[in-house]
């Protein structure tokens, strides 16, 4: 059952991951979201609610709502603007001085904190119920017993470069890292101090006896990735299901572990 704005009266507001306490006492009904993994969220469970996005917010393909540029650069004028009820952050994936911005001109922002699957679970948990004023969907109940078996053992070595020209690899504390590893993959960068290491050709390809390459950030393709890892066993994966953490976490694991396998038996 939705909570409703009868349930909310009296109570004290919620606040999101960082701590911060958000000024809303109804379920919003006017939603801004600057994380396309949130904005999918969002979509597939209040669809009504959605206001506006980012030019990065590309699920579901068929979403129609005003765009207000990128994560890293929204147009945080035409966010007041548009008078939301409810804007949603990512502290990695968003500026703070935006967020500042925003509360500053009275707009209520909830800012998740996500480096891990299970904090992504309870995350969604929170977002729908206490700032959406939701139920749990259906979608991230069938993510919870997607993720809930233990990983294949014994682990595989491996890389997952995000770009080229330098390259960079997922490193330490990350969502991906976490997730690789409910996969059953040894991130042999882990133990370096950048969350996101940049590495030389040697580096790249050292320890490993796996590179894994999603088509996003980065857009990697048979033709461009591959070619340098010569000798070693490439997974071409979707990006989507690697670094997102909305509905994608439903089908995500069985969408990697058939990838991850077919770079074994092509």
């Amino acid at each position: 059952m939705n909570r409703s704005a009868e349930q909310r009266a009296g109570a004290a507001a919620p606040r999101d991951d960082l701590g911060a306490v958000v000024p809303i006492d109804a379920p919003p009904r006017r939603v801004v979201s600057l994380v396309p993994s949130l904005t999918e969220a969002v979509a597939a469970t209040c669809p009504d609610v959605l206001l506006a996005a980012t030019e990065w917010c590309t699920h579901p393909p068929d979403l129609v709502v005003e765009r207000v540029r990128g994560t890293k650069n929204p147009d945080t004028r035409r966010i007041i603007e548009l008078a939301p009820d409810l804007v949603l952050c990512n502290m990695e994936e968003n500026r703070r001085i935006d967020v500042d911005r925003l509360r500053t001109a009275g707009v209520p922002v909830w800012v998740t904190r996500i480096e891990t699957v299970d904090e992504a679970l309870t995350a969604l948990a929170r977002l729908c119920t206490d700032a959406l004023g939701t139920a749990v969907p259906d979608w991230l109940t069938e993510a919870e017993k997607a993720w809930a078996a233990p990983p294949p053992t014994p682990p595989r070595n491996a890389v997952i470069p995000i770009w080229r020209h330098p390259w960079m690899v997922v490193g330490r504390n990350t969502f991906t890292g976490d997730l690789a590893a409910r996969l059953g993959l040894h991130l042999v960068h882990a133990d370096r101090p950048d969350r996101y290491p940049h590495l030389t050709d040697d580096e790249l390809t050292a320890g490993i006896d796996l590179a894994v390459l999603p088509d996003e950030p980065y857009v990697f393709t048979s033709t461009d990735g591959p070619d340098a890892f010569p000798g070693i066993p490439v997974a071409l994966v979707e990006g989507r299901s690697l670094t997102w953490y909305g509905p994608s976490l439903a089908t995500a694991r069985a969408t990697l572990t058939r990838q991850l396998a077919e770079a074994y038996c092509p």
